[in-house]
């Protein structure tokens, strides 16, 4: 199975960042614990990261054929990028978003997701964990569909 992890805007600036919201562990360090964990369930990983709303759009489409899972973390654009959300749909890639932090015990926009919709699941408030547990729904989803 291949899995693309999608980072939108500012999470290069995990571990930095706001720590008490978004945690310590850098985006590399996240990466890397995801990729061991894809691994160890017999999966490809990729992860890209863009604060580019264009950009990301390009990245799922040059992955739409490798990738048979994504778990995408939209940032700020998960509250009014219909265009990201377009291009999720486009793609037609099971995709789980996912957010570190708790969206919906945070200020009021962060809690509506126009990306939701068009989504296999979510998974957020639990840190790192929140990206642990869409890998798993995503592995669990392509085991189930085999």
């Amino acid at each position: 199975m291949n899995i693309l992890v999608l980072h939108g805007p500012n999470l290069n600036l995990l571990g930095e960042r706001e720590p008490e919201t978004y945690g310590s562990m850098t985006l590399a360090q996240l990466n890397a614990r995801l990729t061991a964990h894809a691994r160890k369930h017999g999966a490809s990983l990729r992860a890209r990261q863009s604060n580019s709303e264009g950009k990301l759009i390009d990245l799922l489409h040059a992955h739409r054929r490798w990738a048979d899972g994504i778990v995408f973390n939209p940032g700020a654009f998960t509250h009014y990028s219909y265009a990201l959300r377009d291009a999720v749909a486009a793609v037609r890639v099971p995709t789980i978003e996912v957010h570190l932090s708790d969206v919906t015990r945070r200020e009021p926009f962060r809690r509506i997701s126009v990306i939701e919709p068009v989504c296999k699941g979510r998974r957020y408030g639990n840190g790192v964990q929140s990206y642990i547990e869409a890998l798993d729904d995503l592995i669990a989803l392509g085991r189930f569909k085999r």
